[in-house]
């Protein structure tokens, strides 16, 4: 026979992990300094205006 295995204790430490896996990904995603949002905005802009930039129109080209 196996062993008798207590399935509230295994629900719980199933939703511990779970809980502590949201809690890095929100340290990871709210847990920076203004600086580092702005760095990270202005990146963002940044490509978004150089892609724009080399967009090639669709248009008439004769």
């Amino acid at each position: 026979m196996g062993d008798v295995v207590n399935l509230k204790r295994f629900k719980k430490r199933g939703e511990r992990e779970q809980a502590a896996k949201q809690a890095e990904a929100n340290r990871a995603l709210f847990g920076r300094t203004k600086s580092e949002r702005a760095r990270d905005e202005f990146l963002g802009e940044r490509s978004t205006r150089v892609l724009d930039q080399h967009r090639i129109e669709s248009g008439d080209a004769s």
